[in-house]
């Protein structure tokens, strides 16, 4: 299982969060505690918001811990909103057009977990995805193919309904094929306003996923970053969607696709 974070709130040097803390990213990327897979050397990838109407990304296939580029980039960028991921690989390539997060106009999202069977659903999938928005398909994971199918379900009008909605096709399309392997999601999906973060599986073991606020910031992570008593770490419960708007506002709905 890869392992992820997502901060939102006041601006910081990437670095703060990805290599400073006692349980970083980084450090996850090598040593996780909260996944059955500890290691999670398949590449990384980070995006952030900044001036522009757009996010800047970078990914590689390097492991996180042995990428001296993301380590000086890290030093140097300061954003209020950003998403980072270490991959373990599920079956598909180690490649760059597979690493997190995927980018589509002004939309970031990143993924752990499983859509189980996917080797029998993705010829399905790919189908269901809209010629305007399957031309930017570049990988071949099933989490891009989550990602392009929100599009055709309508991501740009909204982001919760068209979640949902993708979701319940997948699942449809599952059961249409008899796949009892589970479909795990916990991922992150933000538009650079509004922060959706979701934990969700059709089975009874969800990946890990935590929210921390603090007076002026944001975090969704896979596991927490530190064990000390100076932030609160909160777990999402299973089948919940925590929606966070860049103001402040953090809600918890129930995620229940059709």
């Amino acid at each position: 299982m890869c392992r992820w974070l997502t901060y939102c709130g006041a601006p910081i040097y990437l670095d703060k969060v990805l290599f400073e803390p006692q349980n970083s990213l980084i450090n996850q990327s090598l040593h996780a505690r909260h996944s059955h897979v500890t290691t999670n050397g398949d590449g990384f990838g980070v995006g952030w918001y900044g001036e522009r109407g757009v996010p800047g990304v970078y990914r590689d296939i390097l492991p996180a811990w042995n990428d001296h580029n993301l380590k000086s980039l890290s030093h140097q960028i300061r954003s209020g909103l950003f998403l980072a991921h270490v991959r373990a690989s599920t079956g598909t390539a180690t490649a760059r057009s597979n690493c997190h997060p995927f980018a589509h106009g002004k939309w970031l999202f990143m993924h752990n977990g499983q859509i189980g069977g996917y080797d029998k659903l993705r010829r399905k999938l790919e189908m269901l995805i809209d010629d305007d928005y399957y031309q930017y398909r570049l990988g071949t994971t099933d989490s891009e193919a989550l990602f392009y199918l929100m599009f055709s379900d309508g991501l740009e009008k909204g982001a919760v309904e068209a979640l949902t909605k993708a979701v319940a096709r997948i699942n449809r399309d599952r059961q249409a094929l008899g796949i009892d392997a589970p479909f795990r999601l916990t991922a992150t999906l933000t538009d650079g306003e509004n922060v959706y973060a979701v934990r969700y599986s059709t089975d009874e073991a969800p990946p890990s996923l935590y929210w921390s606020r603090a007076d002026d910031h944001l975090l969704v992570v896979s596991e927490p970053l530190d064990e000390d008593d100076a932030r609160t770490w909160n777990e999402v419960p299973p089948n919940q969607l925590l929606v966070a708007e860049k103001n402040g506002a953090v809600d918890m709905v129930p995620f229940i696709p059709g």
